[in-house]
């Protein structure tokens, strides 16, 4: 459900935010027919609400020697050491997203290598001593596309 906090101008400032965080403030403004400090305040309110949660620089993995992407779907012996298995994870920079999932899944993770043999090694000494059963590994030849979710305003 839409938040109904939101009005039509922070969804308008949302949908440029989403598709360039650099976007300029006084740009924004222009294009929403108000002043800068009108978008500033609005942003600041939406970051205090918790809508806007950061901004980020992306990397292309490859280009820093990260060739490898997998996701891995853990079965946790114990279910309820979730807290515990999250926080180790935390501790493993190549970890990237990690979910508590429904399904056959515990939980999910998504995490970048430097190569199949450096995957093995994160495997065989980082995951398997989190209290896992098993887990179950896909490869990811390339990342077709990634988007942002659509910002559209519900009436």
């Amino acid at each position: 459900m839409a938040n109904p906090q939101l009005d039509s101008l922070d969804y308008k400032i949302l949908q440029m935010l989403s598709a360039n965080a650099r976007k300029p403030y006084l740009e924004i403004a222009r294009e929403c027919n108000v002043s800068g400090a009108a978008v500033h305040q609005r942003i600041q309110k939406l970051s205090n609400m918790g809508v806007l949660i950061g901004s980020e620089s992306l990397i292309d993995p490859s280009s820093v020697g990260y060739d490898t992407c997998a996701y891995i779907g853990f079965f946790l012996k114990d279910p309820s050491h979730f807290d515990q298995v999250v926080q180790k994870l935390k501790e493993i920079p190549e970890v990237v997203e990690c979910h508590f999932t429904t399904g056959q899944y515990d939980m999910f993770i998504k995490i970048y290598a430097r190569n199949n043999n450096h995957l093995l090694s994160i495997i065989h000494g980082k995951l398997q001593s989190l209290g896992l059963a098993r887990t179950e590994s896909l490869i990811s030849f390339k990342e077709v596309f990634k988007r942002q979710i659509p910002i559209v305003k519900e009436y």
